[in-house]
C-alpha cells in the first residue's frame, strides 16, 4: 500500500474535476478523498495497491473532459489505511 497527495494545477474547478476523481478512484478501488482550494487548484490524497494509485495519478494528469491541467504535483506520504473515497 502507498499514499501520495496531489496538487493538481490548470482549470479544474467548475469542470467536474472532483467528481470524476472520485468515480476513477472507486472504479481503480484506491481510497482517500479530494477537494477544491481556495487557490484554484484540486487536491487529492489517494491510497492503495501502487498499481491503482499510479493509475489514478495518470488520470490526475488529463482529468476530465473540460479540464485543462497544467501540471500535478505529487507527494509521497505514509498511509493511514484510509477506507473509501469522498469528495469534499
Amino acid at each position: 500500500m502507498i499514499r501520495r497527495r496531489l496538487v493538481v494545477h490548470g482549470r479544474v474547478q467548475g469542470v467536474g474535476y472532483r467528481y470524476s476523481c472520485e468515480l476513477a478512484a472507486e472504479r481503480l478501488g484506491v481510497s482517500g478523498w479530494v477537494r477544491n482550494n481556495d487557490d484554484g487548484t484540486v487536491e487529492a490524497v489517494v491510497e492503495g495497491a501502487e498499481s491503482a494509485v499510479e493509475s489514478l495519478i495518470e488520470w490526475a494528469r488529463q482529468g476530465p473532459r473540460h479540464a485543462d491541467v497544467s501540471r500535478v504535483e505529487i507527494r509521497q506520504e505514509e498511509p493511514e489505511g484510509l477506507r473509501g473515497f469522498t469528495s469534499g
